[in-house]
């Protein structure tokens, strides 16, 4: 039996996002709750209202962008929204994936059920059902600007709606009035405003975004227990992660990142105990903490932004009903991505330097003379005969150098569009799709920093014996790992051990 998610454009989560993204269609069954029904209702009659009147509004008896000032006849009202869905659909490149196009679709509902956008009960209904019974739109992931919002994406989505554009149901990709057809639903003529209000707004960044945060939590742990096992391989010390150190440099995440690493580390045996010829490991191992813990403030700082997104009205022109009955269009920005932008740059920037320092811990895992001969050279015995994982680590020094250079924050640039009417623009949703290449670059960096840990470990249990104890948050992935990958004797294709590697950082964290 599925579940229900009531959504009322107020109290939307991020777990709830997740769990409707990566879930199947219909379970959890969304569906609009009695409270909104009714603001849905009164907005699209305001609208209605208005058209009765004559009264000239943005969007609404008014073309878009530069074209603000061209009046439309009431006659006219419904082929203006159809028009503008069909004219914005100019989407490029890849397709986004399906989990990525269900948290489109619900955050855009959710969006749209505070009863600002003026949008029907019936089309609010129809995203619902096709949400519900697995007929997602085909929308490119390349075109918006992030300003206006996500105007050519979202209107890809929106083509589905009324019957036109592609969509995939039941493992089909067909044209949109098709997958309508056979999910037994129909479409929708768009009525006034109802075309604006589902192109405009933030919705396509939020939800990459949502889903990149997402990822980027569970790599953020997975980095502390890959920098762990490095540390054991390396015969590290713990004495950095003092609580008393931490104690009075109280950022807090960097706090926890320390209780996580002695946590993971306790009661190994292949930590180094208190040595008064080497005191202090090198940063990489040493300043995790603060390394690991500062991008934990970027990825801490994202969910509380994406929270307040899902539940804010970000389409342009707003509605509002007063008390007296009184009705005004007023036109904002609340579809401006810089906020998201911001966000989504400065986590790309935090998964970058988890890369580079887990890219620095494999070339030490690598190069004996930087690990003080703990460990063979490039982790193989008879080197010259067997590279072993020399070339590891030059993989992980193209990711992370491709990081660098996605990680130029988009929201540093802008370009003016239409007739220079939007002359400022976030780049937000370019932001949030660079987070998505840097997040899966950084799942294999981690996969091969596990993969030469692993390798680490078993030459030092040559020394230690194999009842050497790993610590007791790390003795998990160590047999994670070996379950899959066996100890590298030789020189031996590698791609399949990297692949195995990935799937075990692709799924930490997923139950």
């Amino acid at each position: 039996m599925s579940s229900e998610l009531i959504i009322d454009g107020e109290s939307l989560t991020f777990e709830q996002v997740i769990s409707v993204a990566y879930g199947n269609p219909g379970d959890p069954t969304v569906v609009l709750a009695e409270s909104a029904r009714a603001k849905v209702e009164r907005s699209a009659a305001a609208v209605q209202t208005l058209l009765d009147r004559g009264e000239i509004a943005y969007g609404i008896t008014t073309g878009f962008g530069a074209f603000k000032d061209k009046i439309i006849t009431r006659e006219e009202v419904e082929l203006l929204q159809r028009n503008i869905v069909l004219s914005h659909a100019v989407g490029v490149g890849d397709n986004f994936d399906i989990p990525t196009v269900r948290a489109i679709m619900l955050i855009r509902a959710n969006t749209l059920a505070r009863g600002y956008s003026g949008i029907r009960l019936q089309t609010l209904e129809l995203i619902l059902d096709c949400l519900n019974r697995g007929v997602h739109p085909i929308i490119p992931e390349k075109g918006s600007l992030g300003a206006s919002g996500d105007l050519a994406p979202l209107a890809h989505f929106a083509c589905v709606l009324i019957g036109e554009g592609e969509a995939e149901f039941a493992g089909e990709r067909l044209r949109g009035g098709e997958a309508l057809r056979q999910a037994g639903l129909e479409p929708v003529t768009l009525a006034a405003k109802e075309g604006l209000a589902l192109t405009n707004g933030t919705t396509v960044m939020t939800a990459v975004g949502l889903l990149e945060t997402w990822r980027a939590k569970r790599l953020d742990e997975i980095a502390d227990v890959a920098g762990a096992l490095s540390l054991e391989a390396l015969h590290g010390t713990v004495s950095a992660f003092d609580e008393r150190i931490h104690a009075l440099r109280p950022h807090p995440r960097q706090i926890d990142c320390a209780r996580n690493l002695r946590e993971l580390l306790a009661d190994s045996d292949f930590v180094r105990e208190f040595d008064p010829t080497n005191v202090q490991d090198a940063y990489t191992l040493r300043c995790m903490p603060q390394v690991h813990g500062a991008c934990r403030d970027a990825v801490a700082y994202a969910e509380w932004l994406l929270e307040l997104e899902l539940n804010s009205v970000t389409d342009n022109p707003l509605i509002f009903i007063n008390d007296d009955e009184s009705i005004e269009v007023i036109s904002g920005g609340n579809f401006h991505g810089e906020p998201l932008a911001l966000a989504f740059d400065y986590l790309k920037i935090a998964l970058t330097e988890l890369g580079n320092i887990s890219e620095r811990r494999i070339m030490r895992l690598t190069d004996e003379s930087s690990n003080a001969h703990v460990l063979p050279a490039f982790l193989t015995e008879c080197g010259g005969l067997n590279s072993g994982f020399m070339i590891v680590q030059y993989t992980a020094a193209a990711l992370c150098t491709e990081n660098k250079i996605l990680a130029h924050p988009a929201s540093v640039d802008t370009i003016p569009s239409s007739a220079n009417v939007e002359d400022h623009v976030s780049m937000g949703a370019t932001a949030a799709l660079k987070l998505r290449e840097i997040g899966t670059n950084l799942e294999t960096i981690l996969a091969l920093e596990l993969f030469c840990a692993a390798q680490g470990v078993d030459f030092r249990k040559k020394s230690l014996g194999d009842a050497a104890r790993l610590g007791k948050g790390t003795r998990d992935i160590y047999a994670a790992i070996r379950e899959r990958i066996p100890f590298i004797e030789r020189d031996e294709y590698m791609k399949d051990h990297i692949e195995s590697a990935r799937s075990i950082v692709e799924g930490f964290g997923r139950s």
